[in-house]
C-alpha cells in the first residue's frame, strides 16, 4: 500500500502544479474552473496519500514483527515428569529346613 501512497502523492502533486498554472486543464469538465477549487481537492488528495501512507507503513512493520516472532525460536514447555511407581519388596526367600 506504501507504493500506491507514492503514486498518489506523485500525481496529487502533479495536480496542484499543474492546476495552479493552468486550471482549465485538469479540470476540464468545467465551465469555469478555480484554483482555489484546486487546492481544496489537493488538499483531500494529499490527506488520503498521506493516511495511506501510514497504513501501509504501520502494516508492513506489524507483518514484520509477526514474521521475527516466528522465526525466533521458542523456550521449551517444562513438561512435569511422572514417577516411576514404587517396586514391592522382593519376596522373602523360603526357607525349608532340612
Amino acid at each position: 500500500m506504501v507504493a500506491q501512497a507514492l503514486n498518489l502523492g506523485i500525481l496529487t502533486a502533479m495536480f496542484f502544479i499543474i492546476g495552479m498554472i493552468k486550471p482549465k486543464w485538469p479540470l476540464f469538465f468545467m465551465e469555469k474552473p478555480n484554483r482555489f477549487l484546486i487546492l481544496v481537492i489537493s488538499t483531500i488528495l494529499f490527506m488520503i496519500s498521506a493516511t495511506m501512507y501510514g497504513e501501509g507503513h504501520r502494516q508492513e512493520k506489524k507483518e514484520k514483527a509477526t514474521k521475527e516472532a516466528l522465526t525466533q525460536p521458542q523456550a521449551p514447555v517444562p513438561v512435569p515428569v511422572p514417577k516411576a511407581p514404587e517396586a514391592a519388596p522382593p519376596a522373602a526367600p523360603n526357607k525349608t529346613a532340612p
